[in-house]
């Protein structure tokens, strides 16, 4: 599987030095399905290849750069779209990392700009937002009541010019979720990058990647997130502080959820960890793809589209939702 290729030359570039074409290929193919291509194309830099895998990893590479500084410029359009609130702004997931020069953020895939405020602020955010020119992505009457009632952010907005996305969090996990993170405290122990937004606190970026692996997905994404993960662990590694970020998930419920994503992102990109009862499975939806880049393993993909809609409502509200979902025409993505 070109999946467990990717995993294997992330882990120790040096392995990428035996591949002929078609590992090549494989390797390149597994990348950009991942949206780990720009990350591929910086870990590997400086190793011999062919000259036609070069030119298509510096495309990558200048892709994931130009990535990077449309991320930091959303950024700092959505500060001066909401500095007039003095309302606390959290940056999250990839934006946070390269604004906070992390190396996560080195050739990373950023796609939504991601931000976290207070839920009692929202409808203030919401209006600045609409009136500096975002709009909303979802028509739809129900995906809108939805979203307002159940999830953990406003409907996805656009801006109308740039034709980029912005998702605005009150907290981490959809509040149907059986874990209630404490998002308060995110934001208020956060981290100030100097210009009016923050980041959050180190221990809390490594509990929300895996709240959104663990807690509240279909792993859609998730050798991407693990990434994340190691890096995190690698770039702030010393003593005791996997045990603080253990005790962080606790405090938000996620103890399990973070524990899982530190076995996981050890087994694929470390020391090859063991694995735990049940890890297997997640390890086979990670590495399900084939030379090309596709998604072999559909039932399991399948089934863990159902257990992410599981975690995130009771059956009930699961059932009706999905056969409302369903009756509109949405299948999941293959």
């Amino acid at each position: 599987m070109s999946a467990a290729l990717l995993a294997r030359v992330l882990r120790d570039p040096a392995e990428a030095e035996a591949l002929k074409a078609d590992g090549w290929t494989a390797l390149i193919a597994a990348a950009r399905a991942e949206q780990m291509a720009g990350t591929l194309a910086y870990r590997v830099a400086g190793l011999a290849m062919p000259e036609s895998v070069a030119r298509i990893l510096a495309d990558h590479r200048q892709s994931a750069e130009q990535g990077r500084i449309v991320a930091l410029w959303e950024a700092e359009a959505a500060r001066r779209a909401l500095m007039a609130l003095r309302v606390p702004v959290v940056l999250l997931k990839g934006t946070a990392f390269v604004a906070a020069g992390l190396s996560a953020g080195i050739g990373r895939s950023i796609g939504d700009l991601d931000i976290l405020v207070p839920r009692e602020r929202i409808g203030e955010v919401e209006a600045a937002l609409l009136a500096a020119g975002w709009e909303w992505v979802k028509p739809d009457p129900y995906d809108d009541a939805y979203y307002r009632r159940w999830m953990h952010e406003l409907p996805p907005l656009i801006h109308r010019d740039r034709d980029r996305m912005i998702d605005v969090h009150h907290t981490i996990l959809p509040l149907t979720a059986r874990q209630t993170p404490d998002a308060l405290r995110m934001i208020a122990d956060a981290e100030p990058l100097g210009n009016g937004l923050s980041i959050p606190l180190r221990e809390d970026m490594l509990v929300h990647a895996a709240a959104h692996l663990f807690a509240d997905g279909d792993l859609a994404g998730g050798m991407r997130n693990l990434w994340d993960i190691r890096c995190l662990l690698d770039e702030w590694d010393a003593p005791g502080f996997r045990d603080g970020v253990m005790a962080r998930a606790a405090l938000h419920g996620l103890g399990g959820a973070m524990a899982r994503a530190m076995r996981l992102a050890d087994h694929l990109y470390g020391n090859g960890a063991r694995l735990r009862q049940g890890d297997r499975w997640f390890v086979r939806r990670l590495l399900g793809r084939d030379g090309w880049g596709r998604q072999r393993r559909k039932a399991t993909e399948f089934l863990f589209y159902l257990r992410g809609h599981w975690l995130r409502m009771p059956p009930a509200m699961l059932a009706r939702h999905l056969w409302t979902k369903w009756r509109k025409g949405y299948r999941p993505a293959g």
